[in-house]
């Protein structure tokens, strides 16, 4: 499965800057509201060093990453719920996504007019927010009013999907996002088909200039603060830089990134927040020694739930898994000699996948 992440904001915070930096996609940026007009949707790679490593290893013919899909919607205003702007028409488009990154403005530039004549990113999120959940409310209330009227003819069937429904919309009349309430098993999926926004996890991208690198300044920390309230991640970067920085030579930008205090490209940390968040991990397969690929799965999946995750006659047809650790591998310097010193294990279909593992799936159909 690839992740899938939504990024949303208000206009002129440099969230289309972010979209072509993840993606090299070309979306249009210019400084005047809702450049985006349409959604913007790319698949991005996910760079891991493991992947690189295993391939020096197996020497496969072809390498094959995992992926990450943003989509990125044009920027809300205040009262975008209520029709102003464009971004609310397309907020439909980021209702299937499983997580989404709120891209908030930290810098100043007077060339780039900001919806207000100050910055406040804490008062910019709160706009974004309300604006959600005030999208969330009408499809909730819509949804709700539907199996109301089913349940008339069926009160006992659907009484329980009634009673989460209303919570949740009592919740969203308070002005509280879903996610920061807490639902059990049974309500959560009552609520999954419904397709909330603010029941999704939340990423926080504070975007700043250059010379803010690498803490992000006052402003930054402010979005930081917000983020740790709510248990949340959040991310500083400079879009515009690592947009320049995805062209360059790759020793050349890491001697660069290391210069302005960075270890990494911000847009790995970002992604790999993204991971976090959702409690993704990675698995790698080798198909017979031509193809080293990535995967992800939910930590906690299963050896099955992989199969699946690969083609659906390896699930269907499931004798065993053959994994060894990413760790162990490296030891040992192949799949062969991982075999021959007993680091290489079989596993049944519950064995839960460990961030890492290189599997081989046996099968029969």
């Amino acid at each position: 499965m690839a992740l899938q992440l939504g990024l949303v904001g208000l206009p002129n915070v440099g969230k289309s800057t972010l979209f072509n930096s993840l993606t090299r996609a070309g979306a249009t940026v210019a400084s005047y509201p809702f450049t985006t007009i349409s959604p913007n949707v790319g698949v991005v790679p996910v760079a891991d060093t493991r992947l690189d490593r295993i391939a020096e290893i197996i020497g496969p013919r072809r390498v094959v990453p995992a992926t990450l899909r943003v989509v990125d919607v044009a920027g809300l205003v205040k009262g975008a719920s209520r029709g102003e702007g464009l971004g609310n028409r397309f907020l439909s488009h980021i209702r299937n996504v499983d997580a989404i990154a709120i891209v908030v403005r930290c810098f100043e530039d007077p060339q780039i007019p900001h919806v207000t004549p100050y910055l406040d990113p804490v008062e910019d999120i709160e706009t974004v927010e309300l604006e959600l959940i005030i999208a969330d409310l009408a499809v909730a209330e819509r949804h709700l009013a539907g199996i109301r009227k089913r349940a008339r003819s069926r009160l006992g069937d659907v009484e329980q999907e009634v009673a989460t429904i209303e919570l949740a919309v009592a919740e969203l009349r308070s002005g509280r996002p879903l996610r920061l309430f807490v639902f059990d098993a049974r309500q959560l999926a009552f609520l999954s088909g419904v397709a909330l926004l603010t029941i999704k996890p939340l990423l926080y991208v504070a975007n700043v200039s250059e010379s803010q690198l690498p803490d992000g300044g006052e402003l930054a920390q402010r979005v930081r603060a917000r983020a740790a309230d709510e248990d949340a991640e959040a991310v500083v970067l400079c879009a515009p830089l690592e947009s320049e920085l995805a062209t360059w030579d790759k020793s050349e930008a890491a001697a660069y990134l290391s210069d302005v205090g960075l270890a990494a490209p911000s847009l790995e940390t970002f992604i790999w927040a993204g991971y976090r968040l959702l409690d993704y991990i990675t698995f790698f397969t080798t198909t017979g020694g031509r193809e080293v690929r990535a995967w992800t799965l939910r930590r906690g999946q299963t050896a099955l739930q992989a199969a699946g995750t690969i083609h659906s006659d390896m699930e269907r047809g499931f004798i065993r898994a053959e994994v060894v650790s990413y760790d162990d591998l490296v030891a040992v310097g192949s799949i062969a000699r991982a075999r021959e010193t007993g680091r290489l294990r079989l596993e049944g279909r519950d064995y839960a996948v460990q961030d890492g593992d290189v599997v081989h799936i046996r099968f029969a159909v």
